[in-house]
């Protein structure tokens, strides 16, 4: 396109984007369809004036990132994605299933235009939170989209053109995210829509083939229901979509999924707060946004969640009553929550540590051994059991043991 020909289409969406601010659907004629059947749906969510995205609690992002598919993914083709941002003058995003951005890295002139917006980790660029967006559109329609400018419900973002394309799991086809390509409206290009598709398929091409992130098991269930990682990082899926909640929520959320009789409200309050002082309206605002979040499944008196139910708790505490050591281990992703000040909670991580390790200290099977030392690597009595065990059996000395010792000197310097 020539820059006139940018122009007039600026001029086209601002005026039909104007129209349906002030008019409403009398704006039918003068944009795509799926735009308008947007702008509808952001009318009811979002002012058309925000100043910025909303921002996801920050530990909770790092926590979805660090560690995922998507991020060994990300990092195996960074090169590729940096080049195509330098060279654009673009900001590149990678979202999450839920259009929570995880990872951006921009050009200097869009670097900072994303930063001013939010457009950042953490940044929630779903149309409930900011309206219409080629990231949302693409989420939504699991094919590439593109937003020109006034296409943009929110103004904020009228400045900018945008391509995003779906990213999926080849293996499974579980929606992880999407990829954005956005630059300024006067910068559209042609091709924009297919860099973004192939951006999308090669890091689809880089995502490992097998892992040991918590999010594994997320990624890979279909069924309905909730099921919740807790295990060294938090996650939350309902009927196979993330849900995003604040720690308190997903506190609240785990303890009701472990126990499914039902918790009285005196019960959930005490497991959720202890001795603080805060009152019981607090704690039912918290349940009735997670009732609003699971489509009103959550019942009252007692409180109790009314679907399939899966944790990785559950999973790992299974697996070990099976006499699984090497499974539970493979399961386990770390501390239940930590940092969690919920005294249930603290109590149940606390069980669930010492179980896995007294599992180890009476059966320290060397590869599990080697896998838990990179979880607690300062737990050296663990790797002290397994090396002295190793030393008994004779013969050719086993693969891990070098990985033992070494684990083993660093953990004493």
């Amino acid at each position: 396109m020539t820059p006139h020909d940018l122009q007039t289409r600026r001029l086209d969406a601002t005026r039909a984007w104007s129209t349906f601010v002030e008019r409403g659907d009398q704006a039918a004629p003068l944009v795509r369809p799926e735009i308008l059947t947007s702008w509808t749906r952001s009318g009811g969510a979002v002012s058309a004036d925000l100043s910025e995205a909303p921002l996801a609690d920050e530990g909770e992002t790092a926590s979805i990132w660090q560690g995922s598919p998507l991020q060994s993914a990300v990092e195996s083709v960074e090169s590729d994605l940096r080049r195509t941002a330098e060279d654009g003058d673009l900001v590149i995003a990678v979202t999450d299933a839920q259009t929570r951005v995880l990872w951006t890295y921009g050009g200097r002139v869009m670097r900072r235009k994303a930063e001013s917006v939010n457009f950042v980790a953490g940044g929630r660029w779903d149309e409930a939170s900011v309206g219409t967006n080629a990231l949302d559109l693409a989420n939504r329609t699991a094919e590439a989209s593109m937003v020109f400018s006034a296409e943009h419900y929110a103004s904020i973002v009228h400045n900018w053109v945008c391509w995003a394309a779906p990213v999926h799991d080849p293996k499974t086809g579980v929606k992880l995210g999407v990829i954005d390509l956005s630059t300024t409206w006067d910068r559209t290009h042609p091709i924009g829509l297919a860099t973004a598709r192939v951006m999308a398929r090669l890091i689809e091409g880089a995502l490992p083939t097998s892992h040991h992130h918590p999010s594994a098991l997320l990624e890979e269930t279909l069924d309905p229901g909730l099921v919740m990682t807790l295990l060294g990082t938090a996650e939350t899926r309902f009927d196979g979509q993330r849900l995003l909640l604040n720690r308190r929520q997903t506190e609240i959320l785990a303890l009701l999924a472990l126990h499914p009789e039902g918790l009285s409200l005196d019960q959930l309050h005490a497991m959720v707060y202890g001795d603080q002082a805060v009152t019981f309206s607090t704690l039912k605002a918290e349940v009735s946004h997670l009732r609003h979040a699971l489509g009103g499944q959550l019942s009252s008196r007692p409180y109790r969640l009314q679907m399939p139910v899966e944790t990785d708790v559950d999973h790992v505490l299974m697996l070990l009553r099976r006499g699984d050591v090497a499974g539970a281990v493979d399961a386990y992703g770390g501390d239940l929550l930590p940092g969690t000040n919920s005294p249930a909670l603290g109590e149940l991580a606390e069980y669930v540590a010492v179980a896995l390790r007294e599992a180890l200290l009476a059966n320290p099977e060397p590869d599990a051994v080697v896998r838990y030392s990179e979880l607690a690597p300062y737990d050296t009595e663990v790797v002290e059991v397994c090396l002295a065990h190793l030393g008994t059996i004779g013969g050719r000395q086993h693969p891990a043991v070098p990985l033992l010792k070494g684990r083993l000197a660093a953990a004493r310097t």
